[in-house]
């Protein structure tokens, strides 16, 4: 067995917890910061940057008001989803919305 497994067991649990916790409260973005990066990559879609705010805020709105019916799990997991790169109001809805149907299924 390696010496490094129990610390990676370690940083793992570290790891996991802050994210578990978090799930409790919708996570705060700085929607302004990832709308110009992701325009920045999107060059050519068509999107402007209000626009783009718009749909953050639209969505923020509807993660604000529906929280408490997605499951601890799918929080867990889309916050953690979400955070890759620029974090998105708009992506973490969707994988809330994912996980929800999945979970009916």
């Amino acid at each position: 067995m390696s010496r490094l497994a129990p610390l990676a067991a370690a940083i793992g649990l570290l790891i996991g917890t802050p994210i578990s916790c978090a799930a409790d409260a919708l996570p705060k973005y700085n929607v302004a910061k990832n709308c110009k990066a992701e325009l920045a990559y999107a060059i050519g879609i068509g999107q402007s940057e209000a626009a783009c705010l718009s749909d953050e805020k639209q969505s923020h709105q509807k993660l604000a008001s529906d929280w408490g019916q997605y499951s601890q799990a799918a929080k867990s997991s889309c916050i953690r989803e979400t955070n890759i790169g620029t974090p998105s109001y708009v992506e973490l809805q969707t994988c809330l919305e994912m996980a929800k149907w999945a979970e009916q299924r």
